[in-house]
């Protein structure tokens, strides 16, 4: 295992590979036939399944008869794409986290065997590997320990499930991607954020790159100072669907001035793109800002990972284009910031979800009035 030896705090695994004979159980299944799964490694995948990190399985193995000691186990329903059989490991890696549309710096991989370790490391060094002997001790490793605990973070396993089987469906219908859209009943909700929300805010503007306008963190008491200043609005938007819900999928930060409303942040999840629920956001505002007869201007700070941002931005009908309203505005917040400029207007919506969002038209910029 290679040492951070930096004194920044290490990125957060996002999902870790477990290898299977000699290091989730113990014992090798094709010779030994009954294996044993220690009481503190089911502590560990229990406990890193409630943490929010999702867990997979390279192993080489026989797949019908592993799967069926996961069952027999009790842990089977803890692994998503489980990748059982007789390939290279770094490949079975790098299928789950391009399924998972996870950067590699955000996997991790553990294995008994020192060879395999060295072949993930080599073809994927951004994936952190470690040795079977701390699989009983992940628990206490920080990049195992998410700073923020939130009730999506405790059910995004059982998220994921959901999003598989929607996205087998999806491979069966027969039909225009609106009309797919339609039959699953998409709701999206955007409202203030709560105390208790915070958290899962915070979360986002770490864990999300792809679609973050600026990559800037808010930590979770600058959020909570931001909840209480009247010119400020801090909004969270979740989705759901007849398959379950999605969870927080975006966070929305705006200031207001009597003239222009400045987006300081966008985010959303990578995993709602095709729903078109960032276009949804972005819609939703600047319709609020025709109501509200001001202008709106975004910030955003291109950079190798969020492309899919300026593109949903300049699709909304942002652009370059100079205007005086800027000038109320204070510095940006982080170099390389741009400042999108949108003349709004009306609305119509979208045929394919449900809106359900607050009313931000009707709150003065000068103070949180009656709809606060």
């Amino acid at each position: 295992m290679t040492a951070n030896p930096s004194s920044t705090p290490p990125t957060t695994v996002k999902c870790l590979v477990w290898d299977l004979d000699n290091t989730l159980w113990q014992g090798t299944l094709l010779e030994d036939g009954e294996v044993v799964l220690a009481d503190s490694i089911r502590d560990a995948v229990v406990g890193l399944d409630a943490r929010g990190i999702l867990q997979s399985v390279s192993s080489r193995n026989e797949h019908d008869m592993a799967w069926s000691r996961l069952e027999a186990l009790g842990i089977a329903e803890y692994f998503v794409l489980p990748e059982i059989g007789w390939g290279r490991k770094s490949d079975a890696v790098r299928r789950i986290a391009e399924q998972l549309n996870f950067a590699p710096k955000t996997m991790a991989f553990i294995d008994d065997q020192p060879a395999e370790r060295a072949e993930v490391a080599h073809h994927l060094p951004e994936v952190r590997c470690y040795p079977a002997e701390v699989a009983d001790s992940l628990l206490d490793l920080p990049e195992f320990s998410p700073a923020a605990d939130t009730v999506d973070s405790r059910r995004r396993r059982q998220m994921y499930q959901a999003g598989f089987r929607r996205d087998a469906e999806r491979a069966e219908f027969n039909g225009p991607d609106d009309e797919f859209l339609r039959s699953l009943d998409l709701v999206l909700r955007i409202g203030r954020a709560s105390e208790e929300e915070l958290s899962r805010v915070e979360e986002l503007t770490l864990r999300t790159s792809q679609m973050n306008a600026t990559g800037v963190h808010y930590s979770d008491e600058t959020l909570r100072g931001l909840l209480r200043d009247p010119h400020h609005e801090v909004l969270v938007a979740a989705l759901t669907d007849r398959f379950g819900p999605h969870g927080a999928v975006g966070v929305v930060l705006i200031e207001r001035h009597p003239a222009v409303w400045h987006l300081r942040l966008l985010a959303t999840s990578c995993r709602v793109v095709s729903f078109g629920a960032g276009s949804a956001i972005l819609g939703w505002l600047g319709d609020q800002a025709a109501r509200a007869s001001v202008h709106l201007v975004a910030d955003f700070r291109p950079t190798d990972r969020n492309r899919m941002m300026e593109v949903a931005y300049r699709f909304s009908g942002f652009d370059d284009v100079s205007c005086g309203c800027r000038d109320t505005l204070c510095a940006p917040e982080a170099e390389g910031v741009q400042r999108l400029h949108l003349l709004p207007a009306e609305w119509k919506g979208l045929t394919t979800m449900r809106l359900d969002a607050a009313d931000l038209a009707g709150v003065s910029a000068a103070g949180p009035g009656a709809a606060r």
